[in-house]
């Protein structure tokens, strides 16, 4: 049987936008329609409403413009309104093709908000459609409230659809404006609609207040559905909307009778694009796109994985660009630390593996991150085999800053056994202690590497007492590198992050 194909509309650059506190400059819009349209290979795109701004409308501009020039005109869409011809004018100016015109689908909303009656409605839209056909505008009609009709008035719909479908629309777009269908109702609605008028293009629009938002697109599908729609990382107001890299893995996993063009090798790189221009940090355990969602926790997955894959699902991370890793903590057990040695191309024998995860157990009951590359040094640490700890050790500090005075750092520093203090004033207390320690290694005639970055991370979500990663860039003139601390004090991971760089670097200058 031949496959049906679900057209794929993603609306990030216009409802999408409408999430709290964000907003995309123009020449971010343009970034971001680019990569729905070429990377991503989404079927359409709606970027903007009609009429909202100068700068909307320069953003529009700007989209068209390359859309034009790349065949692309029909795949860009702009909300639209009722206004007697307004935003058929500015849509003319913007060079934009498509409208998705904005009309009322509950008889709730029509007489409440507008004051009308549905035959004076469907005459203002009956206009409207005329004039952007006469202006070769493509029309598309948004349902506003259609659930709410389906519950409510559902005589109002096909009384309002046998009007649409006589008219010259190219789809008719279904929302569940206020998020409120479960997965049921949406089949039972659409199951309706489709047969009654099988020559019409319908797409389904799903907002996510309940959080069944891919559940009700898929219940769409199932209903015979034509097309869904979207948003990157499931952005929108209130709760958003459906989620696209969820929406595509679901189809492609579990629907087998239909098929999309979208391209789930870009999904991950396309998501961290527009979470850097929102802001709007990705969950950690958002399904396909989060930090967390293929990293192994507990020691026992990461044994099933060396025994034939055992924890393994369909939803393997490269088919989204990414890689599955195996995090190292308090739930770590062998198997999780020996899947990181292998990327680092180590191995333990059994006894000193035990004393690794020991470790490793100890440092994650105290909220350390422990990563990959943290493993050389706690091995080197547990095995009390010859490390850096025992060469050059912070011994003690002590940090001083009082307003209207400069910041100072007392420094006691134990060099292959020797104690040596020194005292600084600095602009910050990490500069302060870096002064210290460069006093003390000039005294002894040692060569300090120099900072070129200073980095702080702290983990999204957390409370105040949060603990923060310091990662600093050094270079000892030869090679740069990069060391690591953590603690709820930002200065003071910044030291632990530089008694690790004067080790390594005393490793380093012997070899």
């Amino acid at each position: 049987m031949e496959r049906r194909t679900i057209e794929i509309m993603d609306t990030t650059l216009r409802d999408g936008e409408q999430t709290s506190g964000v907003s995309f400059s123009a020449a971010e819009k343009l970034t971001i329609a680019q990569l729905l349209l070429e990377e991503l290979n989404v079927d359409r795109i709606e970027i903007a409403s009609a009429r909202v701004s100068e700068g909307e409308f320069q953003g529009v501009k700007g989209i068209m413009s390359w859309a034009e020039s790349k065949g692309y005109a029909h795949r860009v869409e702009v909300l639209t309104f009722v206004d007697g011809g307004l935003s058929i004018d500015w849509m003319k100016k913007s060079g934009a093709k498509v409208q998705n015109l904005l009309t009322k689908g509950s008889l709730n909303h029509l007489t409440y908000q507008l004051k009308k009656t549905p035959e004076q409605h469907f005459a203002e839209i009956a206009q409207t459609i005329a004039s952007a056909k006469e202006n070769n505008i493509e029309t598309n009609v948004y349902l506003e409230d259609w659930s709410n009709g389906m519950r409510d008035s559902p005589d109002y719909v096909f009384q309002y659809l046998d009007f649409l479908t006589q008219q010259p629309v190219k789809r008719i777009l279904l929302p569940d404006t206020l998020g409120v269908l479960i997965p049921s109702e949406v089949f039972a609605f659409i199951s309706k609609i489709i047969p009654k008028y099988p020559n019409i293009h319908f797409d389904f629009h799903a907002h996510n207040d309940y959080d069944v938002s891919v559940a009700n697109s898929i219940e769409a599908v199932k209903a015979g559905i034509h097309g869904l729609h979207v948003t990157v990382n499931g952005m929108g107001e209130r709760a958003g909307n459906a989620p696209l890299e969820s929406t595509v893995a679901v189809i492609n996993d579990f629907m087998p009778e239909v098929k999309i063009r979208v391209k789930e090798s870009s999904l991950y790189s396309v998501s961290k694009l527009v979470e850097t221009f929102t802001g709007y940090r990705i969950p950690a355990n958002k399904p396909i796109v989060g930090d967390n969602v293929f990293t192994q926790t507990a020691g026992i997955h990461a044994d099933g994985d060396n025994k034939n894959n055992l924890y393994f699902n369909d939803l393997l991370p490269e088919r989204f660009g990414r890689k599955r890793k195996y995090a190292l903590g308090k739930t770590s057990g062998k198997a999780n630390i020996e899947k990181n040695l292998q990327e680092l191309g180590l191995q333990l024998n059994q006894e000193d593996l035990k004393l690794v995860t020991q470790r490793i157990i100890e440092l994650g009951d105290k909220k350390e991150t422990v990563t990959k590359e943290d493993l050389p040094y706690i091995i080197s640490d547990v095995l009390d085999s010859q490390t850096y700890e025992d060469k050059i050790v912070i011994e003690s500090y002590v940090l001083v800053h009082s307003k209207g005075m400069r910041p100072s750092t007392t420094l006691c520093l134990k060099i292959d056994g020797e104690i040596i203090e020194e005292n600084a004033q600095g602009d910050g207390q990490f500069d302060a202690f870096m002064n210290a320690l460069t006093k003390i290694y000039k005294s002894k005639k040692m060569t300090l590497p120099k900072l070129i970055d200073y980095a702080v991370r702290i983990p999204p979500g957390s409370s105040s007492d949060a603990l923060c990663e310091t990662i600093i860039t050094w270079t000892n003139g030869i090679k740069e590198f990069k060391t690591r601390g953590l603690d709820s004090d930002q200065t003071v991971a910044a030291i632990k992050a530089t008694q690790k760089m004067l080790n390594i670097d005393g490793v380093n200058s012997k070899n």
